[in-house]
């Protein structure tokens, strides 16, 4: 059997390796294109790793270049002929509707000899925010909170960011033409779809006005008169696929979880350790994946099904939270409290759950860390883990331990990384 000396480092150096495996210096150099014969290139793009990205092409592009990407604040790189403004996520602000706003001004005019590299990552979809005609910014800002805050998938909630903007689903791509657009993406999107990734600003969308609607009524949205009308009337539709209009273009998804995934299970087995990928594309209420992960360590512990001591079982994807209560906290630490009410101090298993982009939720942490004892140390400290679990508050759970994980912005995103050790 390995040894694993120390756990805790163990799984943090899971994570570190898997952030490494989908940096942008890493996995953008191999996908740049050539530079345009007798045309500019200008440089857009929008997420949490834009910035990286934009460094990353600044490092490696042969010829001159100019442009404008939009990353969250304190996801900033310094850049000397890309220009990289902070705005907010998750719920956009003006910095982001401004920025939007200039990158589609800076397409305009381009000709068919110009090259436009479009960067995209995770997060784009609120840091590229330029409301659709008619709509204010601060409708979109209560459309999105309600949106967060509802369970709805990341797929759904950007079929309806797609319609309530002037840039995203694919008009971005139209207000390049007729210059060449190489989109690059690294992603955070189970299946990795490139048209979901930030919502789509320069791919088709097969979603309707329609599809966006009925995902609001689902998930009882209420939004203003104008907004129904529109969506209703089919006025905000997004350019489909054969659509004339889209110039030439392509786009390549440079990072995904599933390479996080396999880092980290490289890692694993250089120390001894068998490792099992479960899926790169899980979704579900946080709470619930968290139980058929508890489930799976428990039997691996009581009669080495499915899988044989020592190993570490890694699974990604986005898991959702549907709020109910007031408390603070993402999806990650919201993951691992939920684990570790089903776990109840089960002997040997340890587990790390965070967000690949640095940040889990809204907190300063990246997510948190748990171990056999961490029942035990919060009832001692007087804490409830069933309480702060309806209240939908892991943050305070994890960091009365001490066991939050902050690292800082990662500057990408490809989504959640969980990984259970069982010695």
């Amino acid at each position: 059997m390995a040894s694993v000396p120390n756990p805790r480092q163990f799984l943090i150096d899971s994570y570190s390796g898997a952030l490494s495996a989908v940096s942008a210096e890493k996995c953008l150099p191999a996908y740049l294109p050539m530079p345009p014969k007798g045309g500019r290139t200008l440089v857009v793009g929008a997420g949490k790793g834009a910035a990286a990205m934009a460094k990353a092409v600044e490092d490696h592009w042969q010829g001159d270049i100019t442009g404008l990407v939009v990353t969250r604040y304190a996801h900033g790189v310094p850049c000397q002929y890309i220009e990289v403004v902070e705005a907010a996520h998750p719920v956009p602000d003006e910095a982001g509707r401004q920025a939007a706003g200039r990158i589609l001004q800076m397409v305009g005019g381009l000709t068919e000899k110009d090259l436009v590299l479009c960067l995209i990552s995770g997060g784009g979809s609120a840091l590229l925010s330029l409301p659709a005609e008619g709509m204010t910014l601060e409708q979109k800002q209560d459309i999105n909170r309600a949106l967060l805050r509802s369970g709805a998938t990341i797929a759904e909630m950007n079929c309806v960011r797609k319609h309530l903007s002037l840039i995203k689903g694919g008009r971005l791509a139209l207000a390049c033409a007729p210059a060449q657009v190489v989109t690059l993406l690294i992603s955070d999107i189970p299946g990795d779809d490139p048209g979901i990734i930030a919502s789509g600003p320069t791919l088709p969308d097969p979603t309707t006005c329609a599809d966006a609607l009925a995902i609001l009524r689902k998930y009882r949205i209420d939004v203003p008169d104008n907004i129904r009308r529109a969506l209703e009337a089919g006025l905000w539709e997004t350019p489909k696929q054969g659509d004339a209009r889209f110039p030439r273009s392509e786009s390549h998804v440079i990072a995904r979880a599933q390479d996080a995934l396999d880092a980290a299970a490289d890692m694993a087995r250089s120390k001894g350790v068998t490792p099992y990928v479960l899926s790169d594309c899980i979704e579900g209420e946080a709470r619930d994946i968290a139980l058929m992960h508890a489930a799976m360590a428990k039997q691996v512990v009581s009669r080495g099904q499915p899988f044989s001591r020592p190993c570490l079982i890694i699974s990604g994807g986005e898991t959702t939270v549907t709020v109910r209560g007031n408390g603070k906290g993402g999806r990650n630490t919201e993951f691992l409290l939920s684990l570790s009410v089903a776990l109840d101090g089960l002997p040997g298993v340890y587990a790390i759950a965070c967000d690949t982009d640095g940040i889990d939720g809204s907190e300063d942490n990246a997510g948190a860390l748990y171990f056999p004892d961490s029942l035990l140390r919060a009832e001692k400290a007087g804490i409830d883990a069933r309480a702060l679990l309806d209240n939908n508050d892991g943050y305070t759970f994890f960091d009365t331990l001490g066991d939050l994980l902050v690292t800082g912005a990662s500057r990408t995103n490809v989504n959640d990384f969980r990984a259970i050790l069982i010695l």
